[in-house]
């Protein structure tokens, strides 16, 4: 400890920090339906990012001809390429609903709790329902 300094800060510094609360674990805390929904905003978004990078995987392989596209519709009709479009439409539509939730709340709407939740719980519902219809348009069972 440096000598120049004051007497009342050598004393402060020579004692040991009080104890301090420490914030709820994650065992202990219980996640709530807008934290849950703000993580996967987040995660949606990263998400997003790599099914573009799929999309332009694909739009390069059509430019550069039959044999690379064949390769590319190959791998995003097999299961593990259809489940990566359900989750990248589903990551799409999320990602949608909850950004036009966030307008209404930059515009200073919808921070009542009761609406919070509500509209929360919407964004679930047109989730689910737009891929349903999105996947229903696809695959041609909507003519």
């Amino acid at each position: 400890m440096p000598s120049d300094m004051p007497t009342a800060e050598r004393a402060s510094a020579a004692r040991p920090p009080a104890p301090r609360p420490l914030s709820p674990h994650l065992q202990i805390y219980k996640p709530q339906l807008t934290s849950v929904l703000s993580i996967l905003h987040r995660a949606t978004g990263i998400a997003l990012a790599v099914g573009t990078s799929v999309l332009v995987w694909w739009l390069v392989a059509a430019a550069a001809g039959p044999a690379a596209f064949a390769t590319v519709q190959g791998f995003l009709g097999s299961w593990i390429g259809k489940l990566m479009l359900l989750g990248w439409s589903v990551s799409l539509f999320y990602h949608l609903a909850n950004g036009i939730r966030h307008l209404f709340w930059d515009a200073g709407y919808g921070f009542e709790l009761k609406t919070a939740y509500a509209s929360g719980w919407a964004v679930v519902a047109a989730t689910a329902g737009l891929t349903a219809l999105a996947w229903l348009v696809a695959l041609g069972g909507m003519r």
